[in-house]
């Protein structure tokens, strides 16, 4: 089994920026893609990014440009750079993994952006 633990989640001010990090542990074998989603009250969950384990990278058009994902596959970690914070990217961050056929969700970290 595999676990997720998202960190760096908080209130920031409009314009700010804040740095998430999924940290993957447990039966670790070989994680093939890790990506972060997002999800507001009331919304539907969102994929914001995605990392393959050779660094192949996409993302969301809305979201290009202000977020940066990365990923250390020795720490078996995941990052999202997240700069130029507006009010309407406060939502629940979820870490999300696929080892082979199987995923992973994390728990969540709230992000709450203020104006």
């Amino acid at each position: 089994q595999v676990q997720l633990v998202e960190s760096g989640g908080g209130l920031v001010q409009a314009g700010g920026s804040l740095r998430l990090s999924c940290a993957a542990s447990g039966s670790v074998v070989s994680i093939d893609v890790m990506s972060w989603y997002r999800q507001a009250p009331g919304k539907q969950r969102e994929l914001i990014a995605a990392i393959t384990s050779i660094g192949d990278t996409n993302y969301a058009d809305s979201d290009e440009g202000r977020f940066t994902i990365s990923r250390d596959n020795a720490k078996n970690t995941v990052y999202l750079q997240m700069n130029s914070l507006k009010p309407e990217d406060t939502a629940i961050y979820y870490c999300h993994a696929l080892e082979y056929v199987v995923d992973y969700w994390g728990k969540g970290t709230l992000v709450t952006v203020s104006s």
